[in-house]
């Protein structure tokens, strides 16, 4: 298979890691005497974010808390995505935004490159209370002992299971059980349904190569060592893991079919792929279902923890989190800001807000599932009722459920380009590239290279 053309967002991080982390060393962080004080506008402190947005009351309603105590800050919401090479452009050159939103999954790289700042003066000076956020996200945003960004939401993965697709196949769908590889590989071919060779049912998505942690950690695997350092890619538990799941995918039609297919998918909307019976199950994140309980609150369905081969919950958790770039301008107004959207008390308003929107339109809360384990205890035991939905109403437990099951891939100083070694190795047995085993080798002497060379 041909190389991948250069990325431009990844040439642009390597460009600047000579740059960038020398810096690293001199830099206290915010709130321990790193980069202080703060751009001064009409008068007004200036607090800039980026790849934040507001679609809704979630949002609005933790930022409308930060602007009622801090009258003297003028913030301004860049919205939109966020940019890795713009914002990696902007560090460089000594502007950067005040505080960003990005995907945790990143954070050792840019903080092994001094593009961000440590924040344990920040969360130390602020009283923070960090026990408040659930471990694996805890363990998520620290990279070498230090904490370099603060949980938002908190994202779980679940099964999904059609009961149309399951009865179909003469399972009751709450008997359906992945720690049973043999009997799941069964069920995955008798929910596919064809015609003339096309797919009209997938009976098991294993969501590939995105998930492939989760299931190696469901064969006994973790793909990195603990401290970030040493990659087991070519563990054979691993290469066992993607061969079944790959397995599953070639027995349903293979994966060009299946992306073919998937790539149709109105995942969010009132034609999901359970309402059209797409799909006999799927792994995926936990906002897949409190979507479709907006959109489709009548849909048939069951949902499940995934569970490893001894039959134990497993989760490989994500979401977003806030980071300070090095080089901000108010680094103080961004802890502050930080503070006040990963709060407890400004995560329940918000949800408040929003279990009182969905009671206006006649339609089932189930639930905002943030970082914030204490913020948790009272959105699921105070504001999130029974909606009379039995589906939604169970995947609401089940989803809670898995929490605490939590895993996450320890950052490391190179976690961009171990994420891309792990997902292109996927990819390259799904599309018959290659075997698995030299696919993943190939991934391991990549994966293994970039560690040692970020880290030194």
């Amino acid at each position: 298979m041909p190389h991948s053309p250069v990325n431009p967002a990844r040439a642009a991080a390597s460009a600047l890691a000579t740059v960038l982390v020398a810096t690293l060393a001199a830099c206290g962080g915010v709130g321990s005497g790193g980069d202080q004080g703060g751009e001064r506008t009409g008068g007004a402190a200036s607090l800039t974010t980026m790849g934040f947005g507001l679609p809704d009351e979630i949002a609005k309603v933790r930022v409308d808390a930060f602007k009622k105590a801090n009258p003297g800050v003028a913030l301004q919401i860049n919205e939109g995505q966020f940019d890795e090479q713009a914002f990696l452009s902007a560090v460089a050159a000594g502007n950067p935004p005040d505080v960003v939103y990005l995907s945790r999954d990143r954070i050792g790289s840019y903080a092994a490159r001094g593009a961000i700042q440590p924040l344990d003066g920040c969360l130390s000076e602020q009283n923070v209370p960090t026990g408040d956020f659930y471990p694996a996200a805890q363990q998520q945003v620290k990279y070498d002992g230090k904490w370099y960004g603060v949980p938002e939401f908190y994202n779980s993965i679940v099964l999904v299971v059609n009961d149309k697709a399951a009865e179909d196949a003469g399972v009751d769908p709450a008997d359906i059980d992945t720690s049973d590889w043999n009997r799941l590989a069964e069920l995955a071919e008798k929910m596919t349904r064809t015609e003339g060779g096309k797919i009209e049912r997938f009976g098991f998505y294993p969501k590939l190569p995105e998930f492939l942690p989760l299931w190696a950690k469901a064969n006994g695997a973790d793909i990195l060592s603990a401290d970030g350092r040493t990659s087991h890619l070519n563990d054979p538990k691993v290469a066992e893991a993607l061969d079944y799941a790959n397995g599953l995918v070639e027995a349903q039609g293979g994966w060009t079919k299946l992306k073919a297919f998937t790539d149709t998918f109105d995942y969010f909307g009132e034609g999901n792929p359970f309402v059209k019976d797409q799909i006999g199950a799927m792994l995926t994140e936990q906002f897949v279902v409190t979507a479709m309980a907006g959109t489709t609150p009548d849909v048939a369905i069951t949902v499940l923890p995934f569970k490893d081969r001894q039959g134990n919950p497993v989760n490989n958790v994500g979401g977003n989190a806030w980071v300070v770039p090095k080089g901000a301008k108010n680094p103080d107004a961004a802890c502050t800001w930080i503070k006040t959207m990963t709060a407890a008390d400004t995560w329940i308003a918000a949800a408040r807000a929003r279990a009182d929107k969905r009671a206006q339109e006649g339609k089932a809360y189930t639930g905002t599932y943030t970082g914030n384990a204490k913020a948790d205890e009272v959105i699921f035991s105070e504001i999130v009722k029974p909606s009379g939905k039995k589906a939604f109403d169970d995947a609401v437990k089940v989803i809670r459920s898995v929490q605490q099951a939590g895993f996450v891939v320890p950052q490391s100083a190179a976690a961009t380009e171990f994420k891309k070694a792990w997902e292109d190795a996927a990819i390259r047995v799904l599309q018959g590239d290659q075997k698995t085993a030299d696919s993943l080798g190939r991934a391991q002497t990549e994966a293994q290279k970039a560690i040692d060379e970020a880290t030194s």
